[in-house]
């Protein structure tokens, strides 16, 4: 991948926004480009947290497994987004794992140092990445009292709104999502099963709320998504 594409990747990213041209050069010179093919791991747990990675292309889950076996997601990152960066809050090894969904994935890698030393020589960096790591904590604070409060319908449709909010494009006076996701992915996000999530898409299709298939969700109407 030449500097010039380097560049305009960083250049997506309004955490680098605060980076002089010389860091910004800098920054390029130390990230390495790399594919990955489909349903690939990038990391798995146990592995050393020496790199963090940025993604261009493609979608990455990441997630656990219970004492039982059950998978657990507990976050999808999609192009433009960071992952991997708890080594520069200390972790030393991977307690999450990372893996491609069906397509290939395009990503650039960065050692968790090389990224200290940028943020040790500018605190706005810094203040960045930290304000990042705190909207994190409260999304996750959130979803724990989702999991608390709120039965298993509601997590569903929710998480399908967000998606939809967050991706999603305007088709007429619909919204329409497209997803890498199986049903058993949305159960282990939503912390359900396959099951559930099949009758409430099931329930949300014969009432004309949604129409999906496989990859896509069409919403007919967000305001009547309840």
């Amino acid at each position: 991948m030449n500097a010039e594409a380097k560049f305009s990747f960083i250049d997506l990213f309004p955490l680098f926004s605060v980076l002089s041209s010389d860091d910004k050069a800098a920054l390029a010179d130390m990230m390495e480009y790399k594919v990955k093919p489909k349903y690939s791991f990038i990391y798995m747990p146990g592995d050393t947290s020496e790199y963090m990675y940025f993604l261009a292309k493609g979608t990455i889950k990441i997630g656990t497994h219970s004492s039982d076996g059950k998978e657990i997601i507990k976050s999808l990152i999609h192009p433009t987004a960071m992952f991997g960066e708890l080594g520069l809050i200390g972790e030393e090894k991977r307690s999450d794992f990372a893996q491609a969904l069906k397509e290939d994935v395009h990503l650039y890698a960065l050692k968790v140092e090389d990224m200290k030393r940028l943020m040790r020589s500018n605190f706005d960096l810094c203040a960045s990445i930290m304000n990042l790591f705190g909207g994190r904590l409260m999304k996750a604070e959130n979803k724990l009292e989702s999991l608390i409060f709120k039965d298993a319908r509601t997590r569903i449709i929710e998480f399908i709104k967000d998606s939809v909010d967050k991706r999603g494009r305007r088709v007429g006076y619909e919204m329409l999502l497209k997803h890498s996701l199986t049903h058993q992915d949305i159960a282990n996000i939503t912390c359900t099963s396959r099951q559930t999530v099949t009758l409430v898409l099931n329930e949300l299709k014969k009432s004309d709320l949604i129409y999906f298939n496989r990859g896509k969700i069409l919403v007919r109407d967000m305001a009547k998504l309840a």
